[in-house]
């Protein structure tokens, strides 16, 4: 019997967590970064997950020509400017003050 509250009680938080996600702003954010990445062709989109994998995380364990043309397709999915476009959803739309 203590099992079945526990597991109650666990799907009750699961509920309530899952009802305070903002899906309003987790799905701009999806529909933010679904443009960046629909910016590369099918064929760049494969070559950028290859060269990822290859990689694993670290671009070093890249050839030199490998860095280059990993260069060039992250830059194509412009990630300053999708880091603009997500701040202010993380930020809730408030404008950061500059320190001086």
């Amino acid at each position: 019997m203590a099992r079945e509250s526990d597991r109650s009680q666990v799907g009750d938080q699961l509920k309530r967590r899952v009802r305070a996600v903002p899906w309003a702003l987790l799905l701009r954010g999806v529909v933010i970064v679904g443009r960046r990445w629909s910016a590369l062709s099918s064929k760049e989109r494969a070559r950028l997950a290859q060269l990822l994998r290859e990689s694993r995380g670290r671009a070093r364990n890249l050839s030199t020509r490998q860095r280059l043309e990993l260069r060039k397709l992250w830059r194509k999915l412009d990630l300053n400017g999708m880091s603009r476009e997500l701040m202010p959803l993380v930020r809730g739309g408030k404008r950061s003050r500059r320190r001086r």
